[in-house]
């Protein structure tokens, strides 16, 4: 049943000539409120929206990758999530509103999207006392600047396989740890320790200074890796798909090694590499316990 005002319009709409009553309907369709008809019932688990949301997960402690900020947005509670936010050293970024509608799926995010890691990172000195505990002499992998999540997640699927005390990944630049690292590496994100560091190249030189050797993977190594020494206290060091290790980290390395290629393909996959010098090394440690 039509109501009065119903009625009304319909009936100027009617009263109108075709070509008029056409640009009406336009008119009508543009002044409607736009309405989001893709809505998620449910957030990927990596994924926090909302002011109030995001900044309990600061407090809490939770660890978060980085924090999405609609331009523009620097108001009311806002500020104090930033400050926040960088008090606890969280990557933060400037996003277009609209683009933040489409990470949620159309959910009220007031301005703000946060993603965090499916488990919490440690720390670099936890991953140490964990190979003291164990009674065994450190085996960490570094990877500089790798942005591809399948690759962090295989590496973490062979890091388990061989026995690998921690992974170091650095703050920017680089991949975290998420909802796709977490399936590809098929458990094994559950079991492998995995520590944020600052700068590369400091780290590398603070390991060394614990006795730990640094060796870092490039085609331009010193000796193929077979032919070198990878047992004992180790730090490997594996550089980015399409960069390799960045210049400063190659300086702070002990020693480079290479993989042979005689294909016409010039690198591998940055997981593949590392599961062959991973695999070099467990086996070369089992030798040498005999």
């Amino acid at each position: 049943m039509q109501t009065n005002k119903n009625k009304e319009r319909n009936h100027k709409s009617a009263a109108l000539p075709a070509n008029k009553r056409e640009n009406f309907s336009k008119k009508k369709q543009q002044e409607a409120p736009v309405i989001l008809t893709q809505v998620s019932e449910e957030l990927p688990n990596d994924m926090v929206i909302g002011r109030n949301a995001v900044t309990e997960a600061i407090k809490s402690g939770r660890s978060i990758n980085k924090i999405l900020i609609a331009k523009g947005e620097r108001q009311g509670s806002i500020k104090e999530l930033i400050a926040l936010a960088k008090d606890a050293g969280i990557m933060l970024q400037e996003a277009e509103y609209r683009k933040l509608d489409e990470i949620s799926g159309g959910l009220r995010h007031q301005g703000v999207v946060a993603y965090g890691a499916p488990v919490d990172y440690v720390e670099l000195d936890d991953i140490l006392k964990i190979a003291e505990d164990k009674g065994e002499p450190p085996f960490l992998i570094l990877l500089d600047e790798l942005e591809d999540p399948h690759n962090l997640g295989a590496i973490l699927r062979t890091a388990d396989a061989v026995g690998v005390h921690g992974v170091l990944i650095p703050k920017r630049r680089s991949c975290p740890l998420s909802a796709t690292v977490a399936k590809t590496s098929a458990g094994a994100m559950e079991y492998v320790p995995v520590a944020r560091i600052g700068n590369v190249a400091q780290t590398i030189k603070l390991l060394k200074e614990k006795n730990i050797w640094a060796v870092g993977a490039d085609m331009d190594g010193d000796k193929d890796y077979y032919e070198s020494d990878l047992t004992g206290a180790l730090l490997l060091v594996v550089g980015s798909e399409g960069k390799g290790i960045s210049r400063l980290a190659k300086e702070q390395c002990d020693f480079l090694v290479k993989i042979p290629m005689q294909g016409k393909i010039n690198s591998l996959n940055a997981s593949v590499a590392s599961s062959i010098l991973l695999y070099e090394s467990l086996k070369q440690r089992k030798i040498a316990a005999k």
